[in-house]
């Protein structure tokens, strides 16, 4: 069974800055994309930020600049650094990852249970 778990979310003034972390677990044999995406109340689930296990990356257009996502292999984590925070960027956020598990040839998608992101004065 895998597991991704986040923290870091919370509450900021706009202009601040905030880091989550998502850290996958079980029985795992390799990851290849990881991400973030984020659901705000009567909005779809959208990506924030994606990475590939071989490190490029990729945004949203609304958190470019703003916002950098890297992971740690050798950890199973992934993280999202969160600078000059928005209002808009209120919401859920859940970590992605496309793990294969030993025993199969293909991975699956797996979430975590999302982590509340508050901008606000």
């Amino acid at each position: 069974q895998v597991q991704l778990v986040e923290s870091g979310g919370g509450l900021v003034q706009p202009g601040g800055s905030l880091r989550l972390s998502c850290a996958a677990s079980g029985s795992i044999f390799s990851i290849n994309a990881m991400g973030w995406y984020r659901q705000a109340p009567g909005k779809q689930r959208e990506l924030v930020a994606s990475s590939t296990s071989g490190g490029s990356t990729d945004y949203a257009d609304s958190v470019k600049g703003r916002f950098t996502i890297s992971r740690d292999n050798a950890k199973k984590m992934v993280y999202l650094q969160m600078n000059s925070l928005k209002p808009e960027d209120t919401a859920v956020y859940y970590c992605n990852a496309q793990i294969v598990v030993f025993g199969r040839k293909r991975h699956n998608d797996y979430w975590g249970q999302g982590t509340q992101v508050t901008v606000s004065s």
